[in-house]
């Protein structure tokens, strides 16, 4: 499904980058080149807003209160911006400091840059400075510049540096990935400073905010802190002189405004109070990068203590029985994060992955199942590739191979392997490469080479030719050593004579892989 929506979304912006047109941007007046319609724009961020969160750790559900106060200042900054978009705003479970817009209008802010800010103010900065990326098409720019159409059209698996969940990703999460982890030049990040800071001021907050903000952005990026680093640093670099011009353009804004720190610090109590539990979380998460899960348990189990609700802190004591190989604990935990949040494909995913150790084929299927309507991903792909096999269904468990192949990593080239070996008899010209030439004596020499990844024991070729007599042939060919992954071999086919630079009349028709 995911993959079907990602070739429509290439072929919108195929066909819009063949058009040629200038538009007025909407937010500095300048015309500019404009091959990506608004539709498109509009379509990029609908369809990748919801697996962009899912990849990026969902939705922060566990304080309703603030992701309603983070949408109404967004809302009210985005009711001043010059241009009208179904502008939505979201707030992610995710620890590492950063915020993104998706072409469209679609914005969301990470926990950890949230428990960050001192004010409403500078939360306004923020989600200003977003809301002026999706107004003034600075994605859009970018695509037009040649920068993502590779990309786009490839539709290659993702990979974040904000959370290892995007890893696992395959197909419809890989465009919004690119879109958001694109660095913006300097001119598009003063852009956005200047005119988020005029839709500061017109919704009624004090631009100094911004100030602050970019101030307080410098010093961390002198400390080099690994989070920031990773998270707004790597797509919004702060420099000295976006505090100056900040600085500039405040001092020709309509002077006060409001601060609203007092109410922030009231909205983010109880997320600030949740530090401690969150810290010992990536504490645990650390552990288990180390494969230390003694650690691991033991933070989670701090985490719970403190902070109930988390439904990640249960998943982490899961991952750490899995890890274990205590595969019922493990299940028991990711049911006990399901019952928090039943919105989150890694819950799901890793239930079905325990229930498939367990031997619970059906329960598996169903669990995986989940996780793919919410984000499809190689391991769940490559799981119920297996589970269909073991089942004799070799369509459906291609089907699933094929679709986990797009990822990277172990998961992803097992699944390559897989795949191959499943497809390998129906499809076998897929996977060797031929080439004809003449030979010496004028004779038809084909080259094979091995494309797949694994040896090959066996090759059969079947060649098309016309004989002295006028008459179609075909003649069956077979190479019978062992051909190593990328190898080539020569077969004089002793047949003649054959044009150099002619058609090459050579099918593959069989291949056997080694065993």
């Amino acid at each position: 499904m995911f993959m079907n929506r990602i070739l429509t979304i290439t072929a919108i912006l195929t066909a819009a980058l063949g058009l040629e047109g200038c538009v007025v941007n909407p937010v500095t007046g300048d015309r500019e080149l404009g091959l990506v319609t608004e539709a498109s724009e509009l379509q990029l961020g609908e369809q990748n807003y919801f697996p962009m969160q899912q990849s990026q750790g969902g939705v922060y559900d566990v304080d309703p209160e603030l992701t309603a106060y983070v949408n109404e200042v967004g809302q009210r900054l985005a009711a001043v911006s010059d241009r009208p978009l179904p502008y939505e705003f979201v707030v992610l479970n995710n620890g590492v400091p950063n915020a993104w817009a998706l072409p469209g209008g679609k914005i969301a802010i990470n926990r950890g840059l949230l428990t960050e800010l001192q004010s409403e103010a500078e939360l306004a900065a923020v989600l200003g400075h977003e809301i002026v990326h999706a107004a003034a098409r600075h994605s859009a720019q970018q695509m037009e510049r040649g920068m993502l159409l590779q990309g786009l059209v490839v539709a290659s698996a993702i990979a974040t540096s904000d959370t290892g969940y995007g890893d696992l990703a395959v197909g419809g999460a890989s465009v919004g990935a690119q879109l958001i982890n694109q660095a913006y030049g300097r001119e598009a990040e003063l852009e956005s400073d200047k005119y988020g800071m005029r839709y500061m001021s017109a919704a009624g907050y004090d631009p100094q905010g911004a100030v602050s903000l970019q101030e307080t952005f410098v010093r961390l990026s002198e400390g080099q802190q690994m989070d920031w680093i990773t998270g707004l640093f790597a797509s919004h670099p702060p420099s000295v002189l976006r505090v100056q011009e900040n600085r500039r353009i405040a001092a020709n804004l309509p002077q006060g405004g409001e601060i609203g720190a007092d109410r922030y610090q009231a909205v983010l109590k109880k997320t600030r109070d949740a530090i401690p539990a969150y810290e010992a979380y990536e504490e645990g998460r650390k552990a288990l990068a180390e494969k230390d899960t003694a650690t691991a348990v033991a933070r989670a189990e701090t985490a719970i203590g403190l902070f109930p609700d988390e439904a990640n802190f249960y998943a982490l004591r899961g991952d750490a029985r899995y890890m274990d190989e205590e595969y019922d604990m493990a299940r028991t935990n990711y049911s006990s994060a399901l019952r928090r949040r039943d919105d989150f494909f890694y819950y799901h995913l890793q239930r079905g992955l325990a229930n498939r150790q367990l031997g619970n084929d059906d329960e598996a299927v169903t669990d995986l199942e989940s996780s793919l309507r919410l984000l499809p991903t190689a391991p769940a792909h490559y799981a119920l590739g297996t589970i269909a096999e073991e089942r004799g269904d070799a369509e459906r468990a291609r089907v699933h191979y094929e679709a986990a192949s797009g990822g990277s990593g172990d998961v992803a080239n097992a699944a390559r392997s897989s795949f191959v070996r499943l497809d390998i008899d129906e499809n076998p010209d897929r996977y060797v490469s031929r080439r004809c030439d003449a030979g010496s004596n004028g004779n038809l020499i084909v080259s094979l080479r091995n494309d797949t990844t694994r040896a090959l024991a066996e090759i059969g070729i079947v060649i098309q030719y016309t004989g002295n007599d006028g008459r179609q042939r075909a003649v069956e060919r077979r190479y019978r050593r062992s051909l190593a992954s990328g190898g080539i071999a020569r077969l004089d086919t002793g047949l003649g004579p054959y044009v150099q630079g002619s058609r090459c009349p050579v099918s593959v028709t069989s291949v056997s892989l080694e065993q």
